[in-house]
């Protein structure tokens, strides 16, 4: 696997060490003693997989509080998404600072997202299934948001959001 920090603190892109043949290529897509190297959260807790029917879909921007912060591992594995962190951490050099990264089935990235992010991705496509690998169990009463479309981050997304759920588009305005 290869690791490239992005210009948030904490957060990468790791993309697939390929080994090709006639047949195809084998990766490994997770080591823990990997992780562990790149000073990284190697805890493994659940693995979820979110299907989306339709293009535009909206999921976010999502995060849990401490005790039960998360670190997430996001891949897409059928169609594409562009997936959009943002740093809610205040000590942080890049605090409220939001980035967004293509994932997709063709590019097999995957976005290593630090504990105190919020997180979030609007799909590309229809038929679109995103892997998520996390730190922590997911725990309802530390389950929290801020809007996706917040003037205090300013996000950009790539299409009209044409699916979101209620709970997701109610979220309130962020709070300093």
């Amino acid at each position: 696997m290869y690791f490239t920090p992005t210009e948030l603190n904490g957060a990468y892109i790791i993309d697939l060490q390929r080994f090709e043949d006639n047949r195809g290529f084998f990766a490994c897509t997770w080591e823990a003693n990997e992780f562990a190297t790149q000073g990284l959260s190697s805890t493994v807790v659940q693995a979820n997989l979110s299907y989306n029917r339709t293009k535009g879909t909206l999921r976010g921007m999502h995060f849990q509080h401490p005790p039960y912060a998360e670190v997430k591992i996001i891949r897409c594995v059928r169609g594409s998404i562009v997936d959009v962190i943002i740093d809610l951490r205040p000590d942080s050099e890049s605090y409220k600072r939001w980035i967004s990264v293509e994932l997709s089935a063709e590019n097999r990235r995957a976005l290593y997202i630090p504990e105190g992010f919020g997180h979030g991705f609007q799909t590309l496509e229809d038929d679109t299934e995103v892997m998520y690998q996390v730190s922590q169990f997911y725990t309802p009463s530390a389950a929290d948001g801020v809007r996706y479309d917040d003037p205090a981050f300013g996000i950009t997304w790539p299409l009209p959001v044409s699916e979101i759920s209620p709970k997701d588009a109610a979220w309130p305005a962020f709070q300093e």
